[in-house]
């Protein structure tokens, strides 16, 4: 058979809009979105209305994913689709302007307002364009390390920054609670190490792990190590996710961190800003570094527990 043949053969075969998004990790609204607003693709129509993607359009949509991860703001995709280029050979087009700083600046000013609408309004339009991850990277992480940088030097900087991390709380909490209903995928149980108060980095990974067919059972802040395989012989789970961004101290890697790891019978792994100062450490305990990049921690997580294994 030729490649040609096999290709044929191939968009034959069509494709409704959640294996779609279970292949490529974009979310149904966003590829919707990308049909509608900029004509990127073209899926065909069940007489019932329903989406069915071709293979084409699958790795259409990885190439829209890999030049949105150069940088390139949506609206300036469809120019470099039509020239057909190997990514390798294309130079990104002069960004006319910076589409993150935009949502950056509109968030920014939509908590010194405190006027949760236009948060809201900003966080829903991003991510009907572009994957969650790209989101929290680009928009939502910058902003709160902006508010977390300045608040000293603002009268009403410490409420700025509450009320933009309770939004962030409220509005990841309800997404979680959503997804968690509908997801078939194993459940992984997030906590943030004892002493860590900062859960909202948590929340936005464990976002992340649902978009990605996970389920989520959340712990919070602060959880003490000792009582995780208690929650575990209640309510089974694939993996223990822990989350710590300001330290990890000496006695949790020496003592509770490995005393977990033997106990709790699945993989434990370790991610936020302060694993990277103790890679050597954590892999050291018994548990699994999974670094502050999201992305990493994904693929970290993915080798040892797949999303498609039954939950």
């Amino acid at each position: 058979m030729s490649d040609n043949d096999k290709n044929s053969g191939e968009d034959l075969i069509k494709y409704p809009i959640r294996t779609v998004t279970d292949q490529t990790g974009v979310h149904p609204v966003t590829l919707r979105a990308w049909e509608r607003r900029y004509g990127l693709i073209k899926p065909e129509r069940t007489p019932k209305g329903h989406r069915l993607y071709s293979q084409a359009d699958i790795e259409t949509i990885q190439r829209i994913t890999q030049l949105l991860e150069q940088g390139i703001a949506i609206s300036q995709v469809r120019p470099l689709l039509e020239r057909g280029m190997p990514l390798a050979e294309e130079q990104p087009p002069v960004q006319e302007r910076d589409v993150w700083q935009e949502y950056r600046d509109g968030m920014l000013k939509g908590v010194e307002h405190f006027n949760e609408r236009e948060i809201e309004n900003l966080y829903n339009d991003a991510l009907s364009l572009y994957p969650m991850q790209l989101v929290h990277m680009h928009l939502l992480i910058p902003v709160l390390r902006q508010l977390g940088e300045r608040w000293k030097d603002r009268p009403a900087g410490i409420a700025e920054e509450h009320f933009f991390t309770t939004y962030l709380r409220n509005k990841l909490g309800s997404r979680i609670l959503h997804l968690n209903q509908h997801n078939q995928g194993p459940v992984l149980l997030m906590a943030c190490l004892p002493g860590e108060y900062h859960e909202v980095g948590m929340l936005m990974f464990a976002m992340t792990c649902l978009d990605k067919g996970y389920r989520a059972l959340v712990l919070g802040a602060n959880v003490p190590l000792e009582q995780i395989p208690l929650v575990l012989s209640e309510s089974p789970c694939a993996g223990v996710v822990l989350s710590a961004s300001a330290r990890i101290s000496g006695n949790h890697l020496q003592e509770e961190i490995p005393a977990l790891a033997e106990k709790a019978g699945v993989p434990v792994f370790i991610g936020g800003t302060a694993s990277e100062r103790h890679r050597q450490a954590i892999e050291e305990s018994g548990a699994i570094f999974a670094s502050s990049d999201m992305a990493f921690a994904m693929d970290v997580i993915a080798e040892k527990i797949s999303p498609m294994d039954e939950g």
